[in-house]
């Protein structure tokens, strides 16, 4: 009979989604990292921990290949405890990720046998996959090599990290943020421009003149203030005519627990409510719309607006 330290390792290495989807693709055939993270869509430094653990616990073997491993189940020498308890979850299981992850795990051999190259076995969904080099950051940093800004303020801009992609394209960039702590992290991820600085303050009560940027982001921050339409009101008064605001939140949505976790007010906002905000505020709407959704639980929805400071004569 095994110990109660084994017995609970064994249930703890099953206790995590990524390692049972990883554990059921393996029964389908022996597989490389590379091959698990192009079919799981996660990052491979995730999929490689997982499969150390599972390795450990006596679930997976694994085997030389030239310079890279290629895994499987333990079929030959899996301890007995493991055998068992991993046959009792993989009777149970029906899951829509574990479907979905199997039919691409089809599509994936079959592109394979056909001798497509890997980048082509995912023709039409390569956003959804890594390969070397090419990340999301690596993206935005060779974008916005096109873009040209002026003045320009982050509000609620946390720690700086957008603003350190934007600082080398604006004439002046200010961080503004509600945290002394953020604000002080922000003042040193920017210390290296001398066009940028780093403000604690409140979003409803700016201390910048009006009419004093030309461009102000508004990221994941409109959840965390009190009165969001002071906030867009204040926004409005420092942009100048014909300014730009470009402004991302969460969708409404009834997971406030979870986003109370996070220090979250507002269970974020309607398509309808966020854009009658804005004009309420003196913007022009260009668009305001869910742009994406997460692909972890509880699945929040994330709105992007776009909209510019109106003149007086509009």
């Amino acid at each position: 009979m095994p110990s109660l330290d084994a017995s609970v390792g064994l249930l703890n290495a099953l206790g995590d989604m990524t390692r049972v989807r990883l554990l059921a693709l393996l029964g389908q055939g022996e597989l490389s990292v590379a091959e698990l993270t192009a079919v799981t869509e996660l990052p491979q430094s995730r999929v490689s921990s997982h499969l150390g653990r599972l390795r450990e616990a006596g679930f997976v073997r694994d085997r030389k290949v030239g310079a890279s491993s290629r895994y499987s189940l333990n079929e030959e020498a899996m301890p007995t405890e493991a055998r068992s308890l991993w046959g009792l979850v993989s009777s149970k299981l029906d899951d829509a990720t574990l479907r979905a992850d199997s039919r691409r795990l089809g599509e994936f051999l079959r592109a394979q046998s056909a001798g497509l190259p890997w980048v082509e076995t995912i023709a039409g969904e390569m956003e959804r996959h890594y390969s070397p080099g090419r990340t999301w950051e690596a993206t935005a940093r060779g974008l916005l090599g096109f873009i040209e800004l002026g003045d320009v303020l982050d509000a609620g801009s946390g720690d700086g990290a957008l603003a350190e992609l934007l600082a080398p394209h604006a004439k002046s960039i200010a961080c503004l943020d509600r945290s002394e702590r953020m604000a002080q992290a922000a003042g040193r991820r920017l210390s290296r421009f001398d066009h940028a600085r780093a403000i604690v303050a409140r979003m409803e009560e700016m201390p910048f003149d009006a009419a004093s940027f030309d461009q102000v982001l508004c990221f994941n921050a409109l959840t965390y203030v009190p009165d969001p339409a002071r906030a867009l009101a204040e926004i409005r008064r420092v942009l100048r005519p014909g300014g730009r605001l470009s402004l991302v939140c969460l969708h409404r949505h009834s997971h406030q627990t979870v986003a109370e976790q996070y220090g979250h007010i507002h269970a974020g906002f309607s398509v309808p409510d966020l854009a009658q905000l804005l004009r309420n505020a003196g913007f022009r709407v260009g668009s305001c719309a869910v742009r994406c959704r997460e692909r972890r639980k509880p699945y929040f929805e994330v709105l992007a607006a776009f909209a510019r400071a109106a003149h007086s004569s509009d």
